[in-house]
């Protein structure tokens, strides 16, 4: 009985090992780029946006708490606010590469974070792309100091279990391109945001600011670098993503032609 018990616990974590680092198939061309539309659309739909850059927050404060954890530096925890601004709080030296790194992550971790996933799904990988998600959601879980924070992180958590645990291959796939999409769109409107407040003096402490403060480079360059790597983010996710020319339907030839 023991031995059956054992054996089939044993065929249950190699089956959901094999489902978590199996292929699946590539998602219909139409999905792909329905899915890249939509993503678009929310993040240059003004009401939409507001929602939607929840996501971007919690990616920029990971981004902020994971590279403080590996730089040596003392997570205190996170805060997340219903006007999707947050703070990440760390201690250590206040000055030196840890202090430095930590600083740049926030605004490099969502188009970098949606160019991995961007790889991911290039590889068919789109169950692995979904379950690494929940990963570090359940990590940035412990940190969060604050109730807001906590229930959207959860929500965002219970919403990609649900359509990687019960979601079809065609539901998986669009979601986990749709979340990729959004990521390396969206990465680029915070720092316009971040540019437009710096230039009304009303982001003193902005991430850019302590840059220039901790290294004597200019906010703007910090700003720039921040711009460049979303953008050809963007640029690379986009290439890998793109369904295959072999995919897409033939045109009909225009007459005479």
């Amino acid at each position: 009985m023991d031995v059956d018990v054992a054996s089939a616990d044993a065929g249950s974590i190699a089956d959901l090992w094999d489902r978590l680092t199996g292929t699946q198939p590539d998602p219909p061309w139409w999905l792909v780029i329905l899915v890249g539309l939509l993503a678009l659309a929310a993040v240059v739909h003004g009401p939409t946006w507001r929602v939607a850059r929840n996501v971007v927050t919690i990616a920029h404060e990971g981004g902020h708490a994971l590279i403080a954890l590996a730089t040596g530096r003392k997570l205190d925890g996170i805060k997340l606010h219903s006007d999707t601004s947050g703070v990440t709080v760390s201690r250590g030296k206040p000055h030196g590469p840890g202090m430095v790194f930590t600083a740049m992550a926030g605004y490099l971790t969502p188009p970098l974070l949606g160019l991995l996933f961007a790889l991911l799904l290039a590889g068919g990988r789109v169950t692995l792309m979904l379950w690494f998600s929940l990963a570090l959601l359940a990590g940035m879980l412990v940190m969060i100091r604050n109730v807001y924070g906590v229930l959207s992180v959860v929500a965002t958590g219970a919403l990609i279990f649900g359509v990687s645990w019960f979601g079809g291959d065609k539901t998986q796939a669009g979601f986990a391109y749709l979340a990729a999409w959004f990521l390396l769109f969206a990465a680029t409107r915070p720092v316009v945001e971040l540019q437009r407040m710096r230039v009304r003096h009303m982001a003193p402490s902005s991430d850019a600011d302590q840059l220039a403060h901790l290294t004597g480079v200019p906010g703007l360059a910090w700003v720039s670098l921040f711009a460049v790597v979303s953008l050809v983010s963007l640029l690379a996710g986009a290439t890998l993503m793109a369904p295959d020319a072999s995919s897409l339907p033939d045109l009909p030839l225009l007459p005479g032609v």
